[in-house]
């Protein structure tokens, strides 16, 4: 956890990301919710001995803890937290939602799916995999096993967005008792190929594949309707097609299909003990039918002019590790490795099998102890000396949008004093002077840290709409008067235009 989230920041770490997304959880969860925090690794902690009840003095503990949470737990073992939370028992009236976050391995991955498939009628269960070394099978499974949403956090993706859509997810009633018929001509019947459904969000697109066989008129047609419970109210949502095959559709909706029959029995082999040698023929069969790769299979290259497959002996290139400088001289000289080979790569058994903490290179970071390493260059001379100077550490701003939202209060307000009004750009006699005279603080300062949310961060507005109503909703249990003279009062103090409506107001 202590890898950089991708290259391009690396000075936001998993546990910092981890951290920031925490904040983000602690601050949007409605009041009269329970709640704890596990961390977790070769052993694991708790932050509450069981859930608490939300409320200021909770949220505050809770984040104080956070703060010092570290990443020298060791190992990823997962089951015994998991049955630690299993044990306790369920708050009535109050379903348990379960939020895991992991970036590694575990060696017994259908134990834990097991476990929270044997648990399913008491939670939902949401997964996020941060980094490219989170076991796929174990994210996907948790989530499948758990009715909950699997997430991936890879690349220059961004945790908080996607953490807070499963929150909202979250957030929803349970759907349950979904099933799914088929109204087709005699003669027609359809395979479905995709796996079972067993959890819709709204919001959420399912898709799902099937194989229609037998024959028709080309002028007939058919439906398939997706049945479902809500809150104990009985839905249903159809959709009609035509059978009449298309003119130019191609081969790509077949692959996909294929793609997704491979992935699940992929991960169904994966979750047994041993080789499913029935199975692995399955996907290989599949595979070379549908022109789809699996992980028993792989294109080969042939040469277009003989015909013949391109051949040669397997070949392991080790390839240097670029150097990272660090100097304040404008002379300073920065080994690197050459173009095109910046790059390092590891078999994939290996990379799949080792710790991320003993991957630096793979994770973007130096190790902890490695100094960096810069050469000055004399620009009259040819001669230089090598040092090893240990860097200059270089602390990020914190974002102000984290910043505003470590300021809200657990019931959705905030307070009027110099902190809000730093963020907001102003000094504290700004907005003083700018409040309508009617209207306490509180509400003054919350109408201020809605209009500049709407206003400066709506490219980040899956990451504080949550909070941003419990706002709203708390502003309109006041009662307060001129409501609408403080927006407009704090839409003149911060040089913006939001409309009442757009704060839910």
């Amino acid at each position: 956890m202590d890898c950089p989230m991708n290259n391009s920041t690396p000075q936001e770490t998993r546990i910092s990301s981890a951290k920031d997304t925490l904040l983000l959880l602690l601050k949007s969860l409605p009041m009269g919710c329970y709640f704890n925090i596990y961390s977790f690794g070769s052993t694991f902690e708790h932050i509450f001995p069981t859930s608490v009840e939300y409320s200021e003095k909770t949220m505050e503990e809770a984040l104080k803890k956070v703060e010092k949470m570290g990443d020298d737990l060791g190992g990823t073992e997962i089951l015994q937290p998991l049955r630690h939370i299993y044990s306790q028992a369920c708050i009535p009236k109050h379903p348990r939602q379960l939020f895991v976050f992991t970036d590694g391995e575990v060696g017994n991955t259908k134990e834990v799916t097991d476990l929270v498939k044997k648990n399913a009628g008491s939670h939902r269960c949401f997964s996020f995999g941060i980094g490219e070394g989170a076991s796929s099978a174990l994210i996907n499974g948790m989530a499948k096993e758990g009715g909950g949403h699997a997430q991936f956090i890879t690349g220059a993706d961004r945790m908080q967005p996607k953490v807070m859509q499963s929150l909202r997810f979250a957030l929803q009633p349970a759907v349950e008792d979904i099933s799914i018929s088929w109204d087709l001509p005699k003669g027609v019947a359809a395979t479905v190929l995709s796996p079972p459904i067993t959890a819709i969000f709204q919001g959420q697109r399912s898709l799902l594949y099937a194989q229609l066989t037998g024959q028709s008129s080309e002028e007939a047609g058919g439906s398939v309707t997706v049945k479902y419970s809500l809150a104990g109210h009985p839905s249903q949502n159809q959709l009609h097609f035509s059978l009449k095959p298309a003119e130019h559709s191609g081969l790509t909706v077949h692959r996909l299909a294929a793609r997704t029959v491979i992935r699940s029995l992929e991960s169904e082999e994966r979750t047994q003990s041993g080789q499913n040698e029935e199975m692995k023929k399955k996907v290989v069969e599949l595979s070379v039918q549908s022109g789809v790769s699996s992980s028993f299979t792989a294109f080969i290259a042939v040469h277009k002019d003989s015909g013949k497959s391109v051949e040669g002996p397997l070949v392991h290139r080790n390839v240097p590790t670029p150097f990272y400088g660090m100097g304040s001289m404008a002379t300073a000289c920065y080994y690197s490795a050459p173009i095109g080979m910046s790059f390092q790569c590891a078999p994939m058994s290996r990379m799949l099998m080792t710790d991320m903490d003993s991957l630096p290179d793979l994770c973007g970071a130096m190790p902890k102890s490695a100094n960096f390493l810069y050469a000055d260059c004399d620009d009259d001379s040819e001669d230089f000396g090598v040092e090893f100077n240990e860097p200059e550490v270089v602390l990020p701003s914190k974002d102000p949008l984290l910043q505003l939202v470590s300021l809200q209060k657990a019931s959705g307000c905030w307070m009027l004093d110099g902190s809000l009004a730093a963020v907001l750009g102003k000094s504290s006699e700004e907005v003083e002077k700018a409040k309508p005279p009617p209207v306490n603080n509180e509400v003054w300062a919350s109408i201020l840290a809605l209009i500049w949310l709407h206003a400066f961060k709506m490219d980040a507005k899956e990451e504080w709409e949550l909070l941003s109503m419990k706002a709203a909703s708390w502003i309109k249990a006041q009662n307060a008067p001129c409501v609408s003279e403080c927006v407009e009062a704090g839409n003149t103090l911060l040089g913006c235009g939001v409309k009442k409506e757009a704060l839910g107001l």
